[in-house]
């Protein structure tokens, strides 16, 4: 039964530090701050999200920051590199900025795209890609202007155990279509603007392991909350196992393994980021769904203090 996901919701990653995480993604790359809370099945534990001026899907990356997590190592079952969208003409400005800040660069391309790789603090891939697109972002930092400025995401790749298995889920089930192949690469393409490009390797490599500098899951968007029953029955016709609705608060989720071992999750685009605090405010404070907030106190006493970066809308 073939679906429909636009491409992207969020992508979601284990960190060690919280405020090294928020210092790079914040100030370094430009990203705002979108929310502060913990995550939900482990509330002892943050959970910082990143995007644009709004937190719009596909746009936002998040973090698990925690404290003496072993570093983990890319693999199969995992995703392998988070790619941002940047203007055409940018990477050059990037580089510099990057290398500035101490951070090395590699500049490479793929299916005709140039783009730039390069390591976060922990040791995730990220890549940024310059990609026409009618996105656009009104949030900037200090030394970014709209010219360069991270959009969203341009979209991800994805280390698969069986990248058969993973491109029939992808276009099966998910909606997605094949736009490309070569010798090393799948390029499968979703019907968003941005966040929308998913490339899978085709040589199966050495499984991954969890850790500081991977990523835990990918999350697809869907939009209507209600249609889960049938996403579940979509899912279980695949012979893979989908979870129960879990309510996240900004979206509603089910997450499942697929034949690869790569862990999906399907999130909806609403209510968003909005639902809690201001536009202006986003991110500000520590932000509790009510069935939390009973504890916020002994919650508040177990996460570290952290300092806030802060850009510019303009």
């Amino acid at each position: 039964m073939t679906k429909q996901s636009a491409g992207i919701h969020h992508i979601s990653a284990m960190v060690k530090d919280p405020q090294r995480t928020l210092d790079f993604y914040g100030n370094v790359l430009g990203l705002r701050f979108v929310k502060q809370t913990v995550n939900f099945d482990d509330p002892g534990t943050y959970h910082l999200y990143f995007g644009d001026e709004q937190g719009a899907p596909g746009t936002v990356i998040t973090f698990f920051p925690i404290p003496g997590i072993g570093k983990g190592s890319v693999g199969s079952g995992q995703v392998g590199v988070t790619a941002y969208l940047v203007p055409e003409g940018s990477l050059l400005f990037w580089e510099k900025r990057l290398n500035d800040h101490g951070v090395g660069t590699v500049a490479t391309e793929r299916f005709g795209e140039p783009s730039l790789l390069f390591e976060d603090p922990d040791g995730l891939v990220v890549e940024l890609v310059a990609r026409t697109s009618t996105k656009q972002t009104s949030w900037v930092v200090p030394g970014v202007t709209s010219r360069e400025a991270i959009v969203g995401f341009a979209g991800a790749t994805l280390l698969s155990k069986d990248p058969e298995a993973t491109v029939r889920l992808l276009t099966g089930l998910l909606g997605f279509e094949t736009v490309g192949e070569d010798s090393e690469w799948i390029r499968l393409e979703a019907t968003a603007d941005y966040g929308n490009v998913i490339d899978v390797k085709k040589t199966i490599l050495p499984n991954g392991f969890p850790g500081s500098g991977t990523v835990h899951h990918i999350a697809w968007r869907i939009n209507d909350g209600e249609d889960y029953a049938s996403w579940q029955d979509a899912i279980f016709e695949l012979g893979l196992r989908p979870t129960e609705v879990k309510e996240r608060h900004y979206f509603r989720s089910v997450y499942f393994h697929d034949g690869g071992r790569i862990l999906h999750e399907l999130a909806t685009d609403a209510p968003g980021f909005l639902i809690d605090e201001s536009l202006e405010g986003l991110g500000s404070t520590l932000k509790l769904p009510a069935w939390f907030e009973q504890d916020r106190e002994a919650i508040t006493r177990t996460l570290p203090t952290i300092t806030i970066p802060r850009g510019d809308m303009t």
